[in-house]
C-alpha cells in the first residue's frame, strides 16, 4: 500500500450466502480524493462501503484501510447512513444526535466530556447548525436534518468521511449547499461519496476533483 493510499481493494470477491454481490473489486483511493461511486440499486455499493468499514468480510481478496484490517480502522471514520424514517415525536435535539458522533471514540452513553462537547460545537459550526443546537431534531427540514448528520459523522473527527447518499431527498439548492460543504478544503478529510444509484451523468454540483466509480447490476 502506497503512502499516499487511504483505501485499497484487490480482488474483492463478496455474496450473501448466494449469487456474487461483488467480483474481482479493485479500488485504490488516494489521499485527499473525492469519490464518487454511482450505480443501480442492487449493484452492491452499500455492501462495499460495509466491507470498507468492517461490518462485512469479503470472501475473498484484500482490503487496508488507512494501511491496517478494516476493524482496526473503524474509528477513523465518520459515516452518515442514507437518511431512513423515524419518529419526529422523539425527544432528542440536534446537539444530542450530533455528540453521537463520540460514542466509541471517546465516550459511553452519557458520558461525555468537555473534548466531546467541544469536537460537537465545532462541528456544527462547521456545517452551519449552531444556532440550532437544543432543536428538537423532529422540528427541522430535510437539508437542516442531513447537516446533522453530516456534522455528527465530523464529531469523531475522522480521517475518512463515508456518505451514503447523503443528498436524498433535498432539493438541489440543498444539495449544492451540502457539496459545497463537503468540498471546503478547510476540512481537509478524505472523502468517499456513495451518490444516489439513479446518478448518470456527471453531477453539477459535486467538486472539479472528484473521481467516479460506477457499478453495474
Amino acid at each position: 500500500m502506497s503512502m499516499d493510499s487511504i483505501i485499497k481493494i484487490k480482488d474483492l470477491h463478496f455474496s450473501y450466502d448466494g449469487p456474487k454481490i461483488l467480483e474481482n473489486i479493485q479500488i485504490d483511493i488516494q489521499r485527499n480524493e473525492f469519490i464518487g461511486m454511482v450505480g443501480p440499486n442492487g449493484s452492491g455499493k452499500t455492501t462495499l462501503l460495509k466491507i470498507i468499514m468492517g461490518v462485512l468480510t469479503p470472501d475473498k481478496g484484500t482490503i487496508e484501510v488507512l494501511g491496517k484490517p478494516p476493524f482496526q480502522s473503524v474509528k477513523e471514520i465518520g459515516y452518515m447512513p442514507q437518511l431512513t424514517p423515524f419518529s419526529r415525536d422523539f425527544p432528542i435535539s440536534v446537539e444530542e444526535v450530533v455528540l453521537m458522533g463520540r460514542l466509541g471514540k471517546t465516550s459511553s452513553i452519557g458520558f461525555f466530556n468537555k473534548d466531546d462537547k467541544r469536537a460537537a460545537e465545532k462541528s456544527m459550526d462547521d456545517v452551519e447548525i449552531l444556532e440550532l443546537r437544543k432543536r428538537a431534531i423532529g422540528s427541522l427540514s430535510g437539508g437542516q436534518l442531513q447537516r446533522v448528520l453530516i456534522a455528527r459523522a465530523l464529531t469523531c473527527e475522522p480521517k475518512i468521511m463515508i456518505l451514503d447518499e447523503p443528498t436524498a431527498n433535498v432539493d438541489m439548492k440543498i444539495e449544492k449547499d451540502i457539496f459545497d460543504l463537503l468540498g471546503d478544503p478547510r476540512h481537509r478529510f478524505y472523502f468517499a461519496i456513495h451518490s444516489p444509484g439513479s446518478l448518470h451523468q456527471p453531477h453539477p454540483h459535486l467538486p472539479p476533483h472528484l473521481r467516479t466509480h460506477r457499478r453495474n447490476d
